[in-house]
Order: structure tokens, then C-alpha cells, then sequence
């Protein structure tokens, strides 16, 4: 069998982290735009297929978003709490840690993933009466008990990216999301629908509806699992090795990952329960139509974030590989270039949504059930788009932290945003003060505001703090 080379023989996408940071962020951020993009345009089209169904069923995978987030939260925490740990040992040049952390990533993976999959099933429908679902319950179970079914798949593959991405090779965590993006597009509307052929009288298509765009979303994972899979224990060509035939608890591998993943965890399972609370005080003022509103509304403006997001997972990595080398100076210019990338990005897409608008929101009002949710859309896009520059702080302050193994600080100012602001200020503009579910968006910007100058003056107290002890 080929020898892996050693550690001084660093493949591409180590050296790329290892090297200028400002190519590195290059170099990683576009590749994960590029498959942010296309995941996020199959989740719009998943809204958009389910749109063709009725008013209930976009309302059922609206409910259904906040329980998303929270698996997206529990695999993205761990797999930014072991990245930043391969990184940063990368960047400290110990190969062999590294190799360990990712065999922990996947073991504790896999055993959370099946206490999840069992708690969820089990409750469910208790979360969902919570929530205050209300003719739309039967689509929402039946999409929902699919879904979480699927868990293993929906986990996989991130922990399995994020391993590629925290040793540099962000192409093939780029590949990987785009296969299973591409195959959840062609397998939707087969799914759901049934399609007469022209001439054969035949019908081609499950016609499952609601439950058929849950078995396209997770046949897909099962594809990029697959892939993810091929990559790492077969072709065996990774940086890191694998050996789980000798696989021992390490308490200090442990400690690394939950460090930083825990917080990230608990970071992103605070924009789950923000969006539960969102929800919720919109399912009071307008019902399930304004929960269908902001469900399509919503998927857009996370096309919005989308540079910010592929940003960030290079700003975590190469932060992280800067970090191991004790360099301010890398750390500094990874972030500044970052912000500035991002501020660009942010405002260009801010002006297209805000012109665009009604013409983007057609794709989600194409049924006659739909037809009339259309001006809400508009308006709330119009509305959320002032927000978007000033995402770039918060977002890339947050990634800069996990990078450099400070999880709390990142944590700390995702709660600010999500709960002690967002969450209340919903609560305080949409009821309280009657303003309803534009209140609710006004909210949301208001805590991203926020949160971006409160994140500018924690990242110059960071620099100085390590200055001063690197210095000594």
C-alpha cells in the first residue's frame, strides 16, 4: 500500500492553510459559497415544490425549520469543535492528533446521532402542539417523522466535510454538497408528484406530496454519505488517517472538540430556538398563512448569508491553523480580508433582493393556493435586506473565535443576538406593541445591528489579549 507522506510533505490544501491567508480564504471560501448555493437553491426548491401541494404543507416544512436547525446545530457544533481542533493541530504540526480528533468526531457522531434520531421521534408531536400547530399537523408529522428518521444521513456528511475542510480541502467538501443538492432537485418533484407522459398514457412520479419531499431530502444525504464514505475509508486519500481497530478514549481530544463544539452547539441550537419563538409569536398574529409567509421568505434571505456562511468556515480554519502557529498577524489579515470580501457580497445582494424582490417571490406563489401569500413575501424581503451588511461582523467575529478554540466568546454573542434580543423583541414589537409579523422582522435586524458592533469590540480586546501573551 502507498505511504501517506509525512507531515513535512503536506498535501495542497494543508499548505494552503499553512500559507498566505489571504489566498487560504480565497482558496476555501469560494468552493463553499459555490455549494452553499446550490444546497440552499434545493431547499427553495423544496419549498418551492412543496408550495405546488397546498398552503398547509409549505406551512408543515415551515414548523418543521426550527427542528432542522437544531440537527444542522448538533452536527455543525461538533464538526466545528473537531475542525478547529485538526486545524489547530495542523498549524502545530502534530499529524498524529489530528488523526485521533477525527476518529473521535465520527465515533461521537454516530452514538448521538441515534439519541437523537429516538428522543425526536418519541416527542415530536408534543414540540409541535407546543409550537401551536394547527390544521397543518398531519402534513407536518408526516414530513417530520421522515426526516428524523434520517438523522445518521444528515449528520454524516457535515462531520465528514468538516474534516475535509479543517485539513484544506475544501473542493471535495464542495463536491460532496453538491451531490447531494443535485440529487435532491432531480428526486423532488418525482417524489411528490405523479406527471402524465405525453402520448403513453402513463404516469410517471410517487405521488407522495409532503412525504415525498421528505424521502428526496433524505435520499440525498444517504448519496453524499455514500460519497463522504468512498473518500475517507476506501480511496483512504485524506491527510488524515483512520484506525479505529486501535481507537481509545482520549479525554484531552475530548475536551479540545467539546471546547469549542459544545458552545457551537449550543450557539446554533439558540438560533433553533429562536426561530421556535419566531414562529410561534407569527402562528399567533397571523396564523399558518404568515408561517408559510415567513418559511419562503426565510429560505431567501439564507441565500443572503450564503457568502457570509463559506466565508466563515474558511476563517475558522485558517484562523485555526494561524492559532497553532501563534500569529496575530495571519489571524488579523484572515479576518480583515474576510470582512471586506463580506461586505462587498452583503451589499450587492442587498440591492438585488430589495429591486427583485416580487419578481424571486413568484417562484414560491405559483400554485392558486399560494397565489395570495405573494405580497407579504415581497414586503418581507424588502424589509430583511437592510439587515444584510450587517450580518458580516457578527458572523465572521463568531467563526474567528471557533477557529482559535474560543467557543464561549462565539457562543456568548450568538446568544445576545438569537435570545436575549431577537427572541424578545419579536415578542415585545409583533404582540406587545401590535405591529404584527412586520414587527418580527424589524426584530431580527435590530438584534443583527446589535450584535455586529458588539462583536467588533470583543475581536480588538482578542487581539490585544494574544499580542500580549505571545509576546512574552
Amino acid at each position: 500500500m502507498k505511504e501517506k507522506p509525512a507531515f513535512n510533505k503536506q498535501t495542497s490544501g494543508v499548505l494552503t492553510l499553512l500559507g498566505d491567508p489571504r489566498k487560504a480564504i480565497w482558496r476555501l471560501a469560494v468552493p463553499m459559497v459555490i455549494a452553499m448555493s446550490i444546497q440552499t437553491i434545493y431547499n427553495l426548491a423544496d419549498a418551492i415544490w412543496v408550495s405546488g401541494i397546498n398552503r398547509e404543507a409549505l406551512a408543515a416544512v415551515g414548523y418543521f425549520f426550527p427542528f432542522m436547525m437544531l440537527t444542522i446545530a448538533i452536527s455543525v457544533g461538533l464538526g466545528v469543535g473537531g475542525g478547529s481542533a485538526i486545524s489547530r493541530s495542523i498549524g502545530a504540526r502534530d499529524k498524529i492528533t489530528a488523526e485521533k480528533t477525527a476518529e473521535h468526531m465520527l465515533v461521537i457522531m454516530a452514538a448521538v446521532s441515534v439519541l437523537f434520531t429516538l428522543f425526536m421521534l418519541i416527542f415530536q408531536k408534543y414540540f409541535f402542539t407546543l409550537m401551536g400547530v394547527g390544521s397543518s399537523i398531519e402534513e407536518t408529522l408526516a414530513y417530520s417523522t421522515i426526516m428524523f428518521a434520517g438523522t445518521f444521513a444528515a449528520f454524516f456528511p457535515q462531520i465528514a466535510n468538516s474534516i475535509l475542510r479543517s485539513e484544506g480541502d475544501a473542493n471535495r467538501a464542495m463536491y460532496a454538497m453538491l451531490f447531494g443538492a443535485v440529487s435532491n432537485i432531480i428526486l423532488d418533484p418525482l417524489f411528490i408528484f405523479s406527471f402524465k407522459i405525453p402520448f403513453l398514457n402513463l404516469n410517471f412520479g410517487l405521488n407522495l406530496g409532503i412525504a415525498g419531499a421528505a424521502y428526496a431530502t433524505v435520499l440525498s444525504m444517504v448519496f453524499s454519505t455514500i460519497l463522504c464514505s468512498y473518500w475517507l475509508f476506501i480511496k483512504k486519500d485524506t491527510f488524515v488517517d483512520f484506525h479505529f481497530k486501535v481507537f481509545r478514549w482520549d479525554t484531552k481530544i475530548i475536551s479540545n472538540i467539546i471546547n469549542v463544539g459544545l458552545p457551537a452547539t449550543i450557539a446554533q441550537a439558540s438560533m433553533s430556538i429562536m426561530m421556535f419563538s419566531i414562529i410561534k409569536v407569527i402562528s399567533i398574529v397571523s396564523g399558518d398563512s404568515g408561517v408559510a409567509v415567513f418559511n419562503a421568505g426565510w429560505r431567501i434571505v439564507m441565500i443572503a448569508i450564503l457568502p457570509m456562511l463559506g466565508m466563515g468556515t474558511a476563517v475558522t480554519a485558517v484562523c485555526g491553523a494561524a492559532y497553532g502557529a501563534r500569529s496575530i498577524e495571519k489571524i488579523k489579515t484572515a479576518y480583515r480580508y474576510a470582512v471586506s470580501l463580506g461586505f462587498v457580497a452583503e451589499i450587492a445582494i442587498a440591492v438585488l433582493t430589495f429591486v427583485f424582490a416580487p419578481i424571486i417571490v413568484k417562484a414560491f406563489t405559483w400554485s392558486e393556493d399560494t397565489h395570495a401569500l405573494a405580497g407579504d413575501i415581497t414586503v418581507m424581503l424588502r424589509i430583511m435586506s437592510l439587515s444584510y451588511p450587517a450580518i458580516v461582523n457578527g458572523i465572521l467575529s463568531s467563526h474567528m473565535f471557533q477557529g482559535t478554540g474560543n467557543g464561549m466568546v462565539s457562543l456568548f454573542l450568538t446568544i445576545i443576538r438569537t435570545i436575549l434580543l431577537a427572541s424578545f423583541l419579536a415578542w415585545l414589537f409583533g404582540i406587545f406593541f401590535g405591529w404584527g409579523q412586520t414587527g418580527v422582522y424589524w426584530a431580527i435586524i435590530l438584534s443583527n445591528m446589535s450584535t455586529s458592533l458588539i462583536s467588533m469590540v470583543w475581536v480588538q480586546i482578542f487581539y490585544r489579549q494574544k499580542e500580549k501573551l505571545w509576546a512574552e
